[in-house]
């Protein structure tokens, strides 16, 4: 299908007694690549194709940049159809894996995970949901989580010499914290990933899989702890309780200098930094606190993961592409450029020097995904979890509200 033959052309059968390669020669295979914008420089695409193709003389690369609006009708489309000049690897997000796999659109890649690419390293949070049964379709790539971003001045203003090393003390930290005309921390009542990652720490779960049935978890004793912890954690500074951490944007917030810590990605750093330049060198980073001392809390693990089409016909060359992308050198190079965590926990060195980071490469050991299912978009896409975390927030009974919201996750995942 996207097939270039590099032959002589029959001038004159007078002087050719017949057309065929010359020496030297040899058929070529173009791999199609879409990667989305943004996750990767131009700059970091360009070294590496261009070491790509001498290190593979035999395959041409042609990356398409793609946006993340409207990807997921264009990816289903091009898994259902054999148009000419669609793609031999696509990037999407680790928890859009089981949607494209549920209809047999990706190539299985089990093998290749077990053999050669070390699966029993990759992070969970991006590993697991790249599965679907038993079988792997989603390559880790690269991956992003929450760490704590703190302000360096008003921690030793309050004689706040270190970062907490367990839940407890980053509780009583914030508490001394939020005094003064300052909130010891800026939590929106509706930040469900935040929330996720302390039901996960308390060993519940969002939802469950039994028997081949998925239901909502939410008023599980382990569940209702986590959000016991988020409404503690979460008072301790003036967050709304009937909105997320985008409404307002929490860098906005923070950027006025009135807030201690905030709960984000390390990235988000640039953004208040703009706003406010005064801050840049009084911003600090740790994991999220775990229960125990010296382990990072669990968090919610995103990023993206390399899939290949069933329909390709280029599978050795996209196998390959794959294979160079997500392995240790170009892995660790794109960590470096990008600010990424690397899909092993044994490449986080490569990033030590960062400190936001090196806090997010920590956390994202026990990163964790969204519940392994398709469906699980039906659920974010009238999310009962926020309204779940703000009905708690304004005082409703814990677990009536978290019975309600675990039925209604319920209802989601049994659409069809």
């Amino acid at each position: 299908m996207r097939r270039r033959l590099l032959a002589l052309v029959c001038v004159s059968a007078s002087l050719l007694s017949g057309c065929g390669l010359m020496p030297g020669d040899a058929e070529r295979s173009t791999v199609t690549v879409w990667l989305m914008r943004h996750s990767a420089s131009q700059e970091y695409l360009d070294r590496f194709t261009e070491d790509f193709e001498r290190e593979h003389p035999a395959l041409d690369l042609d990356i398409r940049v793609q946006e993340w609006t409207g990807i997921g009708e264009k990816v289903q489309k091009a898994l259902e159809t054999d148009e000419e000049g669609g793609p031999d690897v696509i990037e999407v997000g680790n928890t859009q894996v089981a949607t494209y796999a549920e209809g047999d659109g990706l190539l299985d890649l089990t093998l290749e995970s077990m053999r050669d690419w070390g699966r029993d390293d990759w992070l969970p949070g991006l590993a697991e949901p790249g599965r679907w049964g038993s079988q792997q379709y989603g390559i880790p790539w690269y991956a992003a989580n929450r760490v704590v971003i703190y302000r360096k001045d008003l921690f030793r203003q309050a004689g706040v010499t270190a970062p907490p090393r367990t839940r407890d003390e980053w509780l009583a930290l914030t508490e001394k914290l939020d005094t003064g005309g300052h909130q010891g921390i800026y939590l929106a009542g509706q930040d469900w990933y935040t929330l996720a990652g302390f039901i996960w720490e308390e060993g519940g779960e969002l939802a469950e899989e039994r028997d081949g049935v998925w239901r909502g978890a939410l008023d599980g004793p382990a569940a209702l702890r986590g959000m016991d912890f988020y409404r503690r954690l979460q008072a301790l500074g003036d967050g709304p309780v009937d909105a997320d951490e985008e409404h307002p944007p929490q860098a906005d917030v923070f950027a006025r200098g009135k807030v201690a810590q905030i709960v984000a990605v390390p990235g988000l750093a640039r953004a208040i930094v703009k706003q406010n330049p005064g801050l840049a060198d009084q911003l600090g980073y740790f994991p999220v606190p775990g229960r125990a001392a010296g382990e990072p809390g669990a968090v919610f693990t995103g990023g993206s993961d390399l899939v290949v089409p069933a329909k390709t016909d280029t599978r050795e060359g996209a196998v390959e592409v794959v294979a160079a992308l997500t392995g240790a050198r170009w892995n660790t190079d794109l960590a470096r450029t990008m600010n990424y965590v690397p899909n092993k926990a044994e490449l986080a060195e490569s990033v030590a020097g960062e400190e936001g980071v090196a806090a997010m490469a920590a956390g994202a050991a026990r990163g964790r995904a969204t519940p392994g299912t398709p469906q699980w978009a039906a659920v974010e896409a009238d999310n009962p979890i926020k309204e779940y975390m703000t009905e708690v927030l304004t005082g409703a009974d814990p677990a009536t509200a978290a019975e309600r919201a675990a039925r209604r996750i319920t209802e989601a995942l049994a659409f069809d």
